[in-house]
């Protein structure tokens, strides 16, 4: 598998909206003047409770957290985007942008903690555990990576490592469920929830105001250079579809993680009530945007047919935090897709 960061920074930099302001009510408060440096106290805030040692089981054992983590450290985007989420400014986090632009939704979050970027290390050949191990972290958020299976052995020795309980959650587990593992461990459960209410309200009003989202089929295609991938399988995470009032259709069951291509002999297998299709790699992809969209078969679809076919940008990355959900992206994702997605249900 590859890691996460490393199919993310294929997609590109987020150019994003002021929709960042629902999301930051759902930050900590903390603040700090260094680079990397965690807000002060890390994650404790005025008034908050004492914190109890806590042993979560992972895939690989237990992970044994004694006294309140201050100095957090992520393997992961998802995983910065968890710890930012939370309030806290990691020690250092792996370079994703590759050189472009920080999204500024989460350059926002970083700047309301008193950071001005995140320190990271280069992750191109993976994770770097010296550069970790340099800066002494309390504890490592490891619940958005890929590459845990080689990493535990190596990270584990350097702090706590907080992940999943099962390999196959690597794929499987909400952004929710890896945001309260997460929050488990740091001692700052009160605060996930305050988040996931904070996102809720966020996808809760965008239901509201269109009703006829309610109840309709959705599929999500990803034109990748070996295949063209069907994302939007039974056991992924829905993100804001399900919450805005989208179902998985029918086809869903037959695909997940390890098994997600769609031959064009079967694209009969995309159409739903909508039809929703990005091509982040342009015409590197196995079939280039023309040629799928000039296929007979793919233009004989319900969807493409009646015109409940839309097409995702990618160069701002809503690609990519559609097929990875996370805590920070969230309000983002529902103010960019919400649109979107109304005029695929009409059709126009």
């Amino acid at each position: 598998m590859h890691s996460k960061n490393t199919r993310l920074r294929t997609i590109g930099a987020f150019v994003v909206t002021a929709a960042c302001v629902g999301l930051l009510a759902g930050c900590g408060e903390g603040s700090t003047k260094d680079e990397g440096k965690p807000a002060a106290s890390g994650a404790a805030d005025a008034g908050a409770k004492a914190f109890a040692p806590v042993t979560l089981k992972n895939a690989w054992g237990n992970t044994e957290v004694k006294k309140k983590p201050v100095k957090v450290a992520t393997v992961s985007d998802g995983d910065t985007a968890i710890a930012l989420a939370l309030g806290l400014v990691p020690v250092i986090t792996p370079d994703v942008e590759d050189g472009s632009k920080v999204a500024e939704y989460k350059q926002a979050a970083i700047t309301k903690l008193g950071a001005t970027k995140l320190k990271t290390y280069d992750d191109t050949d993976g994770t770097a555990y010296e550069a970790i191990a340099a800066e002494a972290p309390d504890i490592i958020l490891g619940m958005n990576t890929w590459e845990m299976d080689k990493d535990y052995a190596k990270l584990s020795p350097i702090a706590p490592v907080v992940t999943f309980t099962d390999k196959a959650q690597a794929d499987t587990l909400t952004w929710q469920e890896r945001l309260k593992t997460a929050a488990k461990a740091l001692g700052m459960e009160d605060k996930a929830n305050e988040v996931i209410a904070a996102n809720d309200k966020t996808t809760n009003d965008a239901a509201a105001a269109h009703p006829e989202f309610k109840g309709k089929t959705y599929t999500y295609t990803v034109v990748h250079p070996e295949q063209i991938s069907f994302m939007s399988y039974e056991a992924q995470d829905p993100g804001v579809f399900e919450r805005l009032g989208f179902t998985k259709t029918d086809k869903a069951k037959n695909y997940g993680p390890d098994k997600n291509g769609v031959s064009l002999e079967n694209l009969d297998q995309l159409d739903a009530d909508v039809l929703l299709v990005t091509y982040p790699f342009g015409d590197r992809g196995v079939i280039s945007p023309k040629e799928l969209e000039g296929n007979k078969l793919f233009q004989s679809l319900n969807s493409v047919k009646n015109k409940h076919f839309a097409v995702v940008p990618s160069d701002n990355t809503l690609a990519s935090a559609i097929a990875y959900p996370d805590p920070l992206s969230a309000p983002w994702v529902t103010q960019q897709l919400t649109p979107l997605l109304a005029k695929a249900v009409a059709g126009q």
